[in-house]
């Protein structure tokens, strides 16, 4: 609920979609993915979260590499918000990603899409079809290790809407 007090009465249901390019293999950085996953589904649960998923993809070659994942991407698109991650995008705090969150949610979105680009970013496609286009950083980051920050994020946004002690700004 809005409030933060947990509950949706049965009628919303959200699923959240992490469109990736990349692949994370047996790493560390896919088993500290996969931990967040699984902690904001199950947590997630009673506020409307469905399900977190992880779709990946290859890696493309040539000089329209970042055209050619950023089509891959919006083939995978869900009908819902798309949030394109990019170093240039705005920088939501953790509070304004969890009011985002349930703003979602109360709007009886189904899916709402993030998509992370590949070493060379995304293309032009990708960026015009975003609704929000969000900044982790500043700095650049491996994409690995921006997935594991988006599911992290991912997972306090819902235990800020939860009021779960994880979260002690």
């Amino acid at each position: 609920m809005a409030d933060g007090s947990g509950g949706t009465g049965g009628a919303r249901r959200l699923n959240l979609f992490v469109l990736a390019v990349g692949k994370a293999g047996q790493s560390p950085e896919a088993e500290l993915c996969g931990r967040y996953m699984e902690r904001a589904e199950r947590i997630g649960r009673s506020l409307g979260l469905s399900a977190v998923t992880v779709r990946e993809f290859a890696e493309a070659t040539g000089p329209t590499k970042a055209a050619l994942e950023g089509d891959k991407l919006l083939q995978a698109k869900k009908p819902g918000p798309l949030v394109v991650l990019d170093e240039n995008g705005a920088p939501w705090s953790s509070a304004e990603f969890a009011a985002r969150l349930q703003s979602w949610l109360d709007a009886g979105h189904p899916n709402v899409c993030f998509a992370i680009g590949g070493a060379d970013g995304h293309g032009e496609a990708i960026k015009a079809a975003a609704d929000h286009t969000m900044s982790l950083s500043a700095m650049t980051l491996p994409h690995l290790l921006a997935r594991a920050i988006l599911l992290e994020q991912l997972y306090r946004a819902v235990t800020i809407r939860l009021g779960h002690p994880y979260h002690r700004a």
